[in-house]
C-alpha cells in the first residue's frame, strides 16, 4: 500500500471517529496529493469549536512535518478562523490530539514525538468535548501562530493568498 493510500485510510478512520462522536468531518480536496492542500480535515460540531486538522500516522516514535507544510496549515487556520490541531496516531497508541504549539523545531522540520504526544496531547473526548478552554492556552496558540506567520515575509503571504483563493 502506498503512503498516499495509507494516509487516506488513516484520514477516513479519523472521520469515522468524529462521526461516531456526533461531529461532522470532511477530507479536504487535495489532501495527501501534494503541497496544494493546506490541511487534511475540517471538523465541527454544533455548539463546539470548529477545527482544521493535520493528520499524521507513524510506526516510528517521531513524526516530522516540513516547516512549509505547518506554515501553510497555520496560515490557513488563521485565514478561515478555525482552531488548528495535529492528529497523531502512533502504532498501538490510538489517536492523540496535539496543539501545534507543542511541536518541536528541529531546524528543517517541526516534530512531534510519541513522548510529547502522550504528555501534552489529549484523547478525542478530552480534546474535543471539553467545552471550556483556558484563556492562556488560547493565547499560547495565538502566539505560536503569530511566530510561524512572522517567519513568512509579506510577499510570500500575498503570493500564497493569490495561489490559494
Amino acid at each position: 500500500m502506498s503512503n498516499k493510500a495509507k494516509g487516506s485510510r488513516v484520514e477516513r478512520e479519523l472521520i469515522q471517529l468524529f462521526t461516531e462522536n456526533s461531529w461532522r468531518a470532511v477530507r479536504v480536496a487535495g489532501s495527501g496529493v501534494g503541497e496544494d492542500s493546506p490541511c487534511d480535515l475540517l471538523a465541527a460540531k454544533q455548539g463546539k469549536k470548529a477545527y482544521v486538522i493535520e493528520v499524521k500516522s507513524s510506526r516510528k516514535t517521531t513524526v516530522y512535518i516540513t516547516k512549509q507544510q505547518i506554515e501553510d496549515f497555520m496560515l490557513f487556520a488563521s485565514i478561515i478562523g478555525l482552531t488548528p490541531v495535529i492528529a497523531l496516531r502512533f502504532n498501538r497508541e490510538g489517536w492523540l490530539f496535539l496543539d501545534p504549539k507543542y511541536l518541536k523545531d528541529t531546524g528543517k522540520y517541526w516534530a512531534a514525538s510519541l513522548q510529547t504526544a502522550k504528555e501534552k496531547g489529549k484523547r478525542f473526548s478530552n480534546f474535543f468535548e471539553n467545552v471550556l478552554q483556558k484563556k492562556s492556552a488560547v493565547n499560547d496558540t495565538n502566539k505560536i501562530s503569530e511566530e510561524i506567520l512572522n517567519e513568512l515575509d509579506k510577499e510570500d503571504l500575498i503570493n500564497l493568498g493569490k495561489d490559494q483563493f
